[in-house]
This record gives structure tokens, sequence and C-alpha cells, in this order.
């Protein structure tokens, strides 16, 4: 009943990348792949209105944008089916989008409105989706990936096949809860999929300042834990791999982990300047590797013209606005909800 309730209120559900078990090759035909390239592009474009709202004073708090992204929880969301769970920490936007929670109730959240997925009490950090098996977000860093192989044993103890996408950055990778997360899910078989989304920088330290370990998809070695390391800013790329980890999992082989290579043009949140690396770096990378400048010139050898570019172009700003409309006039939380939803009493 809430979430009839909750889908009432942010109007008809977005279609999610993924309808079913895919365990193909990855490669995306081109309906798959217009599809991938419209979602990389609501987050996108999502995720720069974002940057303007809070540059003018309407959302609060921390906001952590995963523009340069896309194309890992695009991808990898094209690989799971129904009823699979994703859990990530704070930079979490595009996953909510991706999984199709509403673009007007994740933005709506942002600016603490009652019309956002969790009331207006959780930010951009907090946010949670029963309705489309997100379970947060998270700002403690690296605390979701115990939770997530938490997930992963639930569905083992349920004796269904459902695989649990737990995510995190390099930055969390040395986390120790990190190690023990391995440790128990390489013991117990669990079927959870490790993703490091490897942007090179945590915060404002590089990889190889912070890490000893020279190839990040080899953490997970020692407790015989197979892996991939991924071309992150490649859809397809992400897609392939994803069926394979996801195909490894839901057949009783315990977890995958999944290093994606991949890049942040914005700074760590948006109170960070980015001054440790160059413009030329993040131009470098805008430039030659973007996510969704990839999948265009794919689609265009496809036969996709300029007029259906435009069509999504417009779709998705439609989308936007309307999310953007709709955070901005949706009530704020009524003084009675204060209290509700903080405590559950046995």
């Amino acid at each position: 009943m809430a979430q009839a309730a909750e889908k009432g209120k942010r109007g008809k559900t977005r279609r999610p990348v993924s309808l079913g078990h895919n365990q193909g090759d990855g490669a995306m035909d081109k309906d798959q792949l217009v599809r991938a390239y419209h979602d990389m592009l609501l987050i996108r474009r999502f995720e720069e209105k974002a940057g303007q709202l809070y540059g003018m004073g309407l959302i609060g708090g921390f906001c952590h944008l995963y523009i340069g992204q896309e194309a890992v929880v695009v991808g990898m969301q094209a690989a799971i089916g129904e009823g699979d769970e994703v859990i990530t920490s704070y930079r979490d936007h595009g996953h909510m989008l991706a999984t199709g929670m509403e673009p007007r109730g994740v933005m709506a959240e942002l600016t603490g409105r009652a019309g956002g997925y969790s009331h207006g009490k959780g930010g951009s950090m907090h946010m949670f989706s029963r309705e489309r098996n997100f379970f947060g977000g998270h700002g403690i860093v690296g605390a979701q990936v115990s939770i997530g192989v938490g997930l992963a044993f639930s569905n083992r103890y349920r004796g269904n096949d459902r695989v649990s996408l737990t995510y995190f950055g390099e930055g969390a990778s040395n986390q120790g809860q990190v190690y023990e997360s391995f440790n128990i899910a390489a013991l117990m078989k669990l079927p959870v999929v490790f993703i490091i989304e490897n942007n090179r920088y945590g915060m404002g330290t590089s990889v190889e300042r912070a890490s000893a370990s020279g190839d990040l998809s080899k953490n997970g070695a020692p407790w015989g834990i197979p892996s991939q390391s991924v071309d992150g800013m490649d859809v397809e790329a992400v897609k392939a791999a994803a069926d394979v980890a996801v195909a490894h999992c839901r057949a009783g082989n315990g977890p995958y982990l999944l290093e994606m290579k991949t890049y942040r043009y914005r700074g760590h949140s948006m109170s960070d300047p980015a001054k440790y690396r160059t413009r030329e770096e993040v131009q470098a990378m805008r430039s030659q590797h973007d996510c969704i400048e990839g999948a265009r010139s794919r689609l265009e050898t496809m036969g996709i013209d300029a007029a259906a570019f435009k069509s999504i172009d417009d779709e998705v700003k439609a989308i936007v606005q309307e999310a953007a409309e709709f955070a901005q006039t949706s009530p704020e939380p009524a003084p009675t909800e204060l209290y509700t939803d903080v405590l559950r009493e046995g």
C-alpha cells in the first residue's frame, strides 16, 4: 500500500533498462544501445541540473555528482533482472535513475521536499526505493559493502537466484570492512557482485598515492574471488563484464569482483574545486573517452540519424525540467513528520 502511494505521488513509473535475466555476451543490439544512450544522457542532464540547483542554494548539505561515470550503472543495470538488488555509496543519483526511480522523486529529495523518496528527510546520500530494490545511498565510506553482502546472504537463505550489486569507490576499497565482506562472501559463496568504481581520485587523493595495490581487480584474490578489470567509460564493455559476473553469481558460484575504470568530470563534491588535477587531464577524458559520445558514435554506425538523437535529447530535457519544477514546488515535510520513519519498535 505504501509503495502504491509512493508510485502515485511520482506519476508513471519509468521503465528500467533491464527487464529480465540477461546472460549473453554483452553485445547490445540497436534498441538496447539506444536505451542505454537515453539513460546515460538522462543521468548526465539530471546531474547538471542538480549542480545548478545546488549553486542556487536550493539543495543543502553535500552533493556528489556522477557526471562522467554514467556507463557503469547503465551497463550493470542492463545485465540484471527483476528482484536483483542494488546498493551504493553517496555518489548515488545515477544509480537511482538507472534502477528506474522517478527523476522527480529523486530531485525532490535533493531539495528536501515531501515528494522526495525519503519524504525530504534523507537528502542526497540517503534515499531508498523498495519498489526498485534500491537500498541506498550510504554516507559512511565502505559501510554499504557489508550491507550488500547481507542482501546476498538473505537471497541465499531464501533459496532464490537473486544477485546483489554492491558498489563502492577505489578509496573505500582500502577499508577493513570491505575485506571482511570479501571473506564472508567467498566463505559462504554468496551471490554478490562487488563493483569498484575507480574514478582515480578519493576526494583529492589519487589512487596511486592511496593504494599499494597496483590492480584493484585483484583485491579479492586472497579469497579466490574471480574478477575483471573493465573500461568503465564503455557501456557495452560494462554490460559484457556484468553478464559474466551476474551469471557466475546466479549459478551459485559465489561472489565476483569488477573494477570499473572510470572518471568523474566534477570535483569530489560540489564544494571541491578539484585543483589536484589539471584541466588538460579532464578535457582529454571528455574529448577522447566520454561514455555518451562513445555510445552515440556507435549508434551512428548502426544508422541512427540526427533527428533521432534530437528526439532523445528533447525527451530527456523535458523529464529533467519537470523534475526540477516538481522539486521546487512540492511542499516541505510537515513538522509532524519529524519523528516518523525514524525508529521502529519491535
